[in-house]
Parts: C-alpha cells; sequence; structure tokens
C-alpha cells in the first residue's frame, strides 16, 4: 500500500519547498477557479513545479474546485485541458457539470467542496468517474472504515491545518453577508468574526465572543488507525499559509509517516527520495489557534471563544513579576524579539514582545495589562524558529549505483536509481594507464560521486575498467553531467507513464448511475446547464439552482454544521455533555447569533446531530 502525503503551494517556491520536506504530491491552484483567490498560478508556474515534483515521482494536483456560472465553464475545459498537457496529474473538481464537457483523460479527484459526507455520496462519486474522494473533515474513524468497506476508490483525508466550521460546500454564510461565495474562492470568513448570543426572549447570553471559530485540526495521533481505516492521501491544509507552515508542517508529517513505515511491511511512501532536515519540526511553532482531532473520535469542545488568532507555543505560567522583568517556568528559550500571549482576566487574548532576555527572564516593550504570576504564556511568534526556516531546511536525494566500465573506443558510464531505472552514456577518448593506481582510483571515485545540487546522491561506485587509468577531472565531470541529464529525463518519461486517466466524455454520457437521491435543492450547487444535465442523466427529477445563482436566502440553512453550540457551551439537548458553562442557556431557549446589523437563528437538528444557522430578517427586540 502506498501511502502520501499530500501538501499544500501556494506558488511554485512553496511546492517545491513542500517536496523538498518530503511531501509525495503537492496541490496548487491554477489561474482561476482554485477556490483560493489569492493563490492563483500561471500554467508557466504550474508546469516549473510539475517537472520539480516528477523528478521525485511525486505528483501535482491542480484545483479547479470552484462553482462556475454558465459563461465560465467553457474558460474552466480550455484551463483543464493546459493542465493535461503539461503533466499535471489530476484536477480537484467541485462542479458537477464539468463531467459533462469534453474533459483530457486526466484524472479526476472530487473536492472535499462535493460534500463527501455520507457511504452514499462516496458510493455515487466513485460511480460516475472520480479516482479519488476527498472525504469530509468531519468524517469519523469508524465512517472511515465503513466507507473502506463498501468501496475501492482512492481516500483522501485532512490530516492539518484550519477548520471550516460548516460542512464544506455547504457554506452560503459569506455569500449572503457581501456577495463573496466560499464556493467561488472568495469566502470572507464569517465563522472567524465575534457574535452576541441571545435568546427568544431578547436577553443578552453571551456578548462578543468568537462562537462559530474552531480549532485547527490535528489526526498527528491517530495516523496508524488512519491508515488501517483505509486512507491512503494524507492532506494538510493551507494554500493561503507562509513557506514556514509548509515546510515545518509536511516535514512533521513526513517523520511520522516515515516512522510508521518503518514498522509496517505493508506500506511504503507513494514517491522516492530520502529527506535529510536541518531542523527539528514542531507543529505549534507556526500559526495554530491549538489543535482538536475533530470528529475523528467521538464529539468534544472544539471552539475558540475567545479568539480566532494563533496562539503558538504553551510556554509555561509567569513566577514573578519585578518592576519590568518577568521570570517564566519554561523549558522553551525566548529570544529577543519573540511574540509573546495570554488571556487576560476578561478571557481577551492580549499579546506584547520580548525585549530583553535573561536565563528565564525578560523584559517585554510594554508590561501588559492583566498580567499576574500564575498566567499562562504561549509564544505565538518564535523569532529562533521563524529565522531558521527562512534558511536551507532539508536535502531530499535520490539513491543511485554508478559504475565505469571500459568500451572498445573509451567509457560507459552507467547510473540505476533506487526505482530500478537504469541508464547509460558513452564517451570516445583516449585511456592512458595510471602510474599511481590507487590514487587514480580515488580520484576517479570522487569526481564521480561529485553529485552537488542534483537530486542524485551516490550510494556505490563500482570501477569495471579493464585497468585503472588516468581520467582527467573534465572528462568525468562532462560523462557524469550527461549521464545524470539522460536519468533525469527516464525518470519524468517514466513518470508520465504512470498517469492515472479518466473515462472519455462519451463513457461517462453513457453512465446512468442513479443518485442516491431524486430530488436536490440548493445544497446541490447547481449554477450551470452542463451541472443540470448531469444530476437529470442520473435520475434526478427535481433540483433547485444553487444560492450563487438564486440569491434566494429565506428559509434556507446559510450554515450546517456538526459543531453544535449547545453542547460547545455545555448544554447539549441529549444531555451528552451537560455542564455548567460560563454562559447560561436553557433548554427550552431559542439561540440567535448577532453581528453588526446582521441577526441569525439557531436550529439544532439532534436526529443528526447537526445545527443549521439560518437568516433572521426581523431583528429581535433586545433587552
Amino acid at each position: 500500500m502506498y501511502l502520501e502525503l499530500l501538501s499544500p503551494a501556494k506558488n511554485f517556491e512553496q511546492g517545491r519547498e513542500a517536496v523538498n520536506h518530503g511531501a509525495d504530491a503537492v496541490y496548487i491552484g491554477a489561474s482561476n477557479f482554485g477556490a483560493r483567490v489569492g493563490a492563483a498560478n500561471s500554467i508557466a508556474e504550474i508546469a516549473q513545479l510539475t517537472r520539480y515534483a516528477h523528478l521525485y515521482h511525486a505528483k501535482v494536483f491542480a484545483t479547479v474546485n470552484t462553482l462556475l456560472f454558465d459563461n465560465e465553464v467553457e474558460e474552466a475545459v480550455r484551463l483543464i485541458h493546459q493542465l493535461y498537457n503539461i503533466g499535471v496529474d489530476a484536477v480537484i473538481l467541485q462542479d458537477l457539470g464539468l463531467l459533462e464537457c469534453d474533459l483530457p483523460p486526466i484524472e479526476l479527484h472530487a473536492s472535499t467542496q462535493t460534500h463527501n459526507a455520507s457511504l452514499e455520496r462516496i458510493q455515487f462519486m466513485e460511480r460516475v468517474g472520480f479516482k479519488r474522494v476527498i472525504l469530509a473533515r468531519e468524517t469519523s474513524l469508524e465512517q472511515m472504515r465503513e466507507i473502506r468497506r463498501n468501496t475501492s476508490v482512492d481516500l483522501e483525508a485532512f490530516v492539518q491545518g484550519a477548520l471550516c466550521v460548516s460542512y464544506s460546500g455547504q457554506c452560503y454564510m459569506s455569500q449572503y453577508l457581501n456577495g463573496r461565495s466560499g464556493n467561488r474562492g472568495c469566502c470572507s470568513q464569517p465563522c472567524r468574526s465575534t457574535y452576541d448570543l441571545y435568546n427568544q426572549q431578547g436577553e443578552l447570553l453571551s456578548k462578543g465572543k468568537h462562537l462559530l471559530s474552531l480549532k485547527d485540526f490535528s489526526a498527528a495521533s491517530h495516523l496508524q488507525e488512519m491508515i488501517d481505516a483505509g486512507i491512503t492521501s494524507f492532506k494538510i491544509e493551507g494554500r493561503l499559509k507562509d513557506m514556514g507552515y509548509v515546510k515545518n508542517v509536511t516535514a512533521y508529517y513526513r517523520h511520522l509517516l516515515d516512522d510508521i513505515m518503518a514498522q509496517r511491511s505493508d506500506c511504503r511512501p507513494a514517491s522516492s527520495g530520502k529527506t535529510e532536515l536541518y531542523f527539528m519540526p514542531d507543529l505549534e511553532k507556526t500559526f495554530n489557534r491549538g489543535f482538536t482531532d475533530y470528529f475523528l473520535q467521538e464529539r468534544k469542545p472544539m471552539a475558540t471563544l475567545n479568539t480566532q488568532k494563533s496562539l503558538g507555543k504553551k510556554l509555561g505560567p509567569v513566577t514573578k513579576i519585578n518592576g519590568n522583568n518577568i521570570t517564566l517556568r519554561s523549558s522553551e528559550t525566548l529570544t529577543a524579539g519573540d511574540g509573546l500571549c495570554f488571556f487576560n482576566p476578561s478571557g481577551q487574548l492580549e499579546g506584547f514582545l520580548v525585549n530583553r532576555v535573561n536565563g528565564n527572564s525578560f523584559q517585554p516593550n510594554r508590561m501588559p495589562d492583566g498580567l499576574t504570576v500564575g498566567t499562562l504564556l504561549w509564544r505565538n511568534n518564535d523569532q529562533a524558529f521563524e529565522k531558521l526556516l527562512q534558511g536551507r531546511t532539508s536535502s531530499r536525494k535520490v539513491e543511485i549505483t554508478v559504475t565505469l566500465s571500459d568500451t572498445p573506443e573509451g567509457l560507459q558510464l552507467q547510473l540505476q536509481d533506487s526505482d530500478g531505472c537504469q541508464v547509460s552514456t558513452t564517451t570516445e577518448c583516449n585511456k592512458e594507464t595510471a602510474q599511481n593506481p590507487q590514487r587514480a582510483l580515488e580520484q576517479t571515485d570522487n569526481q564521480l560521486r561529485k553529485l552537488g545540487d542534483t537530486i542524485f546522491q551516490a550510494t556505490e561506485v563500482y570501477y569495471r575498467c579493464s585497468q585503472p587509468y588516468f581520467l582527467p577531472s573534465s572528462l568525468l565531470n562532462d560523462l557524469r553531467r550527461k549521464a545524470v541529464a539522460t536519468l533525469e529525463e527516464a525518470r519524468l518519461a517514466w513518470h508520465l507513464t504512470q498517469r492515472g486517466h479518466s473515462a472519455t466524455l462519451a463513457e461517462r454520457q453513457a453512465n446512468t448511475t442513479p443518485n442516491f437521491e431524486t430530488a436536490v435543492d440548493y445544497r446541490a450547487n447547481i449554477l450551470n446547464q452542463q451541472a443540470e444535465e448531469f444530476y437529470r442523466r442520473h435520475g434526478v427529477q427535481q433540483m433547485e439552482y444553487g444560492l450563487e445563482k438564486t440569491l434566494d436566502y429565506s428559509n434556507k440553512a446559510l450554515m450546517t454544521t456538526k459543531y453544535c453550540l449547545r453542547y460547545e457551551l455545555g448544554r447539549c439537548l441529549q444531555g451528552k455533555n451537560a455542564r455548567q458553562g460560563s454562559i447560561p442557556i436553557a433548554n427550552n431557549d431559542q439561540l440567535y447569533l448577532h453581528n453588526n446589523k446582521h441577526w441569525f437563528r439557531l436550529h439544532f437538528d439532534c436526529h443528526n446531530c447537526q445545527m443549521l444557522i439560518t437568516a433572521e430578517k426581523i431583528p429581535l427586540k433586545t433587552k
């Protein structure tokens, strides 16, 4: 079983470093329709990344995963053809209308935006032609096992990164508030805003809390279980994150997966090369809001009610304050310029900088209000770590054996890599018998091992000539360079022969696999004629257009989420999390959220253990 570590790339540079730090695959946004308007890349840039990744037999997936209006479908199809022509391994799609179009035979992956949250949905996606399905983040380990038992499609799951509070593809809040559709790549992240909470009597229950903001996801302690459940691709979220995040998180999961595979004979990495790190990765040292394993096991509190900002790494408590000098109990070493933070007595996050450090004591740039002995400090900006990540932090090499032998006219150099790919180059030359054989052999060996900035590392060099020769360094260097270039091209050619393929348009149109529902509403996200045709061909008799087209939000769920605010606050209506919370809520309270001029009503679907949020047109009369 091949295991794939899949990392994000905002651009070529980040994609290259993801590969260098151990990614088996990289996903990157194209020039348009990539679900992240701030992470678009030209075809030339993606082609550059594709060639680099393919040298390691790593893959590149392009995101074309926004919903499309009718006048955009043709452009999206042209883009997918361009991506196929430059060697991209797969495209990640949300709009099912594209399956009605004349696409190239490129592998298709069903974006998590297609709401892959049930076995029936995933079975349908497999039957209509997707090679891989990216599971909803809410999928539990038990559900993963069930899905694997009942499907054969490749399964990809998130292991790290920011969480959308709504099911992906089922959030219309940003579109409702300001016309910026998350399904079209420009979410304004209303889930990270502050909200006031009211009951139906207009009583203020909570003010200015981040009631919909979740911690970041981390499945680092569950990789073995995910593998056993049938997951083969492990995805890191973060196409808008910085280079340090990509390096650090990719390296962290590379290390974890390598440790697992060292103990399991049934698993191997999905790409080539060994990664050597020049730093110790640490998930807590890059942007994070604290971590949750979400719904992998059981439901538990998962929100960051007091802040949507990064907390970083917990340092420890303040043990002494003497004037402008603060003493901290921590195993971590502070550096001048570090950013520290803490929660003040009112529960708000406060931040400040470190000016001077003396052992476990430091002086801040200002004495923060509310800081007392016993206060826990976090470091959300680690200057030394960030500086380290700005340099060269890894090396990834494919091991090869090198063999030099005679030919009648000169010499032959043969290279064979760890994947079994073998090439040879020859040169005509005069072969002069070495006067000092031992020294000649050592110099030859040294020159043939000089692989410098190439992706290769010589583990063995064999001298198979009939006798020791004196061979000029320039001759050996030229022979080696030509052999390396030939091996690189051979690896690229082999990789392209392994590309997956999808069905032709005629084959897809002949596919009438019935959808598991005969009627779909706005949540099917139909914005174009091709999407209508897709659902009609698969037996759907009643359908609605998506909200981005109708703009009709009345009685529509703007968010459908497995996260439940009642549960979070210890007031689950099923009694699953009864506790004394800081916000007083009665079981019979109807709850409302208020932000700026907008009111929203919360609906609790206890049968499905979900919360839905709708717009409330009539403002609540508050007390």
